[in-house]
C-alpha cells in the first residue's frame, strides 16, 4: 500500500493513531491489550484542500481525542461507568475555553501590563506576547510532569512517535525495530504549537493597523473597546492560523532533513523532551498494536 499519513496521540494506558478513514486505540488493561477502532464518516472532498484540511484536522484531533481518552478512561475504571455525550462535549467546551484564556487573553494583557501598547509598537508587542505564551507552556507542561499518571502518559505519547517512525521508514513493526527510532517528531502537535506562534506573531503585528484601515472609527475608541475588538480577532482569526500552521508543518516534515527547516522545527523538537518521555517495550507493544489494526482496516477497505 502507498504510505499513509497517520496522526495520533497518546491516551490513559494507551495511544490512539488515525489515518484519514479510520481510528484505532488500543490500551493495556489487566495486563493485555485490548483495541478498539472507528470508521471515519466520508468527508466533502474540498475538506482535502490545502488551507482547509488544517482546520478540519484540528477540529477532528480535539473531537476524537477527548473521545478516546474518555473510551480509555472507562477501561481504567473498576466501575466501568460510560461517559456519556454530554460530559465529552462539556470536557471539550471547558479545554477550549481554558486553553484560550490561558494562552490568549492571559499573554495579551501581560504584555499591556509591561508598558507595551500593540497600537505603537506592534511587532515588539507580539513577539513579547509570543514569549509569554511559550513561557507559560512550558511552565505548565513542566508542572504536570511531575504528576506520575503524566509521566506514563508522556510515555505512550513517545511510544506512538517511534511506531509511526518505524513504519514511514518502512521497517517491520516489531517492539526492537521501534526501539531505534527518535521519540521526538517532526509532525507533532508541539512542534506545530511553536509554528503557529510563528504564524500568529506575524498575522498578528499587522492587525492593529488592518482594523484601523478598515474600520477608521476603531482609532477613537476608548482603551478597553480596542483591547475587546483585537482579543475577539485573536480568537476569530485561529482557524486561520491553524490553517496556515498545518501547512507548514506538513511542509516541514517533508523537508525535515534540510539544514534551515531543521533550524525551525528545532524549538519544537525541544518541547517535546518535556511532552514525551521514553517507553518501555509493553508501551510500544501498545502503539504497535494501534497502528497494525489501523493497517489492517485500510488494507481490507482497499479489497
Amino acid at each position: 500500500m502507498k504510505k499513509l499519513a497517520l496522526g495520533g496521540q497518546a491516551v490513559i494506558e494507551g495511544v490512539m493513531i488515525k489515518s484519514n478513514s479510520y481510528i484505532a486505540i488500543a490500551a493495556r488493561k489487566n495486563g493485555k491489550i485490548i483495541a478498539k477502532s472507528e470508521k471515519l464518516g466520508k468527508r466533502p472532498f474540498f475538506f482535502r484542500w490545502a488551507f482547509v484540511r488544517g482546520v478540519v484536522n484540528l477540529a477532528d484531533l480535539l473531537a476524537l481525542g477527548i473521545k478516546a481518552l474518555s473510551w480509555s478512561a472507562e477501561q481504567q475504571s473498576e466501575s466501568n461507568e460510560k461517559i456519556t455525550k454530554l460530559e465529552i462535549a462539556a470536557t471539550l467546551l471547558l479545554s477550549v475555553g481554558f486553553a484560550m484564556l490561558i494562552f490568549v487573553v492571559v499573554p495579551y494583557f501581560a504584555a499591556h501590563l509591561a508598558g507595551l501598547r500593540e497600537d505603537a509598537r506592534p511587532v515588539l508587542f507580539n513577539l513579547v506576547d509570543g514569549m509569554i505564551k511559550v513561557a507559560l507552556f512550558v511552565l505548565y507542561v513542566a508542572a504536570i510532569s511531575l504528576m506520575k499518571d503524566v509521566r506514563r502518559l508522556f510515555q505512550y505519547h513517545g511510544a506512538e512517535h517511534k511506531a509511526v517512525y518505524c513504519y514511514e521508514n518502512g521497517k517491520k513493526l516489531t517492539v526492537e525495530n521501534a526501539k531505534r527510532f527518535s521519540r521526538l517528531h517532526a509532525r507533532c502537535g508541539t512542534s506545530f504549537l511553536f509554528i503557529v506562534l510563528i504564524v500568529s506573531i506575524l498575522l498578528f503585528s499587522a492587525l492593529p493597523s488592518a482594523v484601523a484601515y478598515a474600520y477608521p472609527a476603531f482609532a477613537k475608541m476608548n482603551f478597553l473597546a480596542k483591547r475587546a475588538v483585537l482579543v475577539s480577532l485573536r480568537i476569530l482569526m485561529i482557524p486561520v492560523i491553524a490553517a496556515v500552521g498545518y501547512e507548514l508543518l506538513k511542509l516541514g516534515a517533508k523537508f525535515e532533513r534540510n539544514f534551515f527547516v531543521r533550524i525551525l522545527l528545532m524549538p519544537g523538537l525541544f518541547v517535546q523532551r518535556l511532552t514525551t518521555r521514553e517507553p518501555s517495550s509493553k508501551q510500544i507493544e501498545v502503539a504497535i498494536r494501534a497502528l497494525k489494526e489501523i493497517l489492517r482496516l485500510e488494507k481490507a477497505s482497499r479489497g
